[in-house]
């Protein structure tokens, strides 16, 4: 059987584990002792280590025959440092991986003031954990072609699911921006990530970006007002820029200063996904759980 390695073993890896079961025997690097059970439980195989740590990486050179690598880089710096690991253990042993998946961010783009986004659009990051976004895309690209690894890179946008809507921010009441400075935002569902994950295991391109982004087209706060909507909560109050700039942290400032609308015809022309939510609205609307 296959060995596949996950690098980021959170919840887009375990709702992909129904797709990949008897297909592969599914190994995770983890770094956290309390997950082990998790992990076993879900039918990975956990491998304790810390992209953080090198050399308690060793484990991991020669064991796999494709790799999904889905961990952040670190929080501060301008190059994933954790990435670089990877890479390094990862060309050390008695045979590199035939395939990678890396799943990137949008914001590598920064804004585009609300142009649609093919991919080919050049990189543009305007935070800096973007830029370490774009420092691992550029040398997993690097490596794949030196070392004739097929390297497939995901850019995804805001992930959701029934449990992952911003529901705590609603119930805050945080602002978001009035509609003339209001930025277009992607989202793509979890569930949906985790089939296109899957997908670029089996057909992706050597080299080849895919933006892994739903049909909707919408701005932020249209996103926030069908949540509140949907769940029964207030709208969340609009501020005009100058005051949203004094009232907000600058953690959600840097999002609400970019505005694209990802293409993916890609995604579904080559990987050959079709999106079973198509839409936050259309998901949102079959949703079981969290309604009014």
């Amino acid at each position: 059987m296959r060995r596949l390695l996950i690098v980021g073993c959170g919840d887009v890896a375990l709702r992909m584990v129904p797709a990949l079961a008897g297909r592969y025997r599914i190994y995770a690097l983890t770094h956290s002792a309390s997950r082990l059970g998790l992990l076993r439980n879900r039918g990975f195989v956990p491998i304790p280590g810390d992209l953080d740590e090198p050399e308690s990486l060793g484990r991991l050179a020669g064991l796999a025959h494709e790799v999904v690598h889905m961990a952040p880089p670190p929080n501060s710096g301008l190059r994933d440092t954790r990435t670089a690991a990877l890479v390094r253990v990862l060309g050390r042993g008695p045979s590199v991986p035939q395939r990678l998946v890396y799943m990137s961010t949008s914001g590598v783009y920064g804004d585009c003031a609300g142009d649609l986004v093919p991919e080919t659009r050049p990189l543009n990051p305007e935070s800096t954990r973007a830029v370490r976004r774009a420092d691992a895309e550029a040398r997993l690209r690097e490596w794949g072609r030196t070392s004739g690894v097929c390297v497939s890179i995901l850019r995804v946008p805001g992930i959701y699911a029934d449990d992952r809507l911003p529901l705590d921010r609603l119930r805050k009441g945080t602002p978001t921006l009035a509609t003339e400075a209001d930025p277009y935002t992607n989202h793509i569902h979890a569930d949906d990530l985790a089939r296109i994950v899957v997908a670029a295991l089996l057909r992706g391109r050597s080299g080849r970006i895919y933006n892994a982004s739903d049909d909707s087209d919408m701005r932020m706060g249209e996103y926030f007002d069908l949540v509140a909507d949907h769940h029964g909560l207030p709208r969340p109050p609009r501020l005009h820029w100058p005051e949203a700039v004094a009232a907000l942290p600058e953690n959600l400032l840097s999002f609400m200063r970019e505005s694209r609308r990802l293409v993916n015809d890609r995604l579904k022309r080559e990987l050959r996904v079709r999106l079973r939510h198509a839409t936050v609205a259309d998901a949102l609307a079959h949703s079981t759980g969290g309604g009014r």
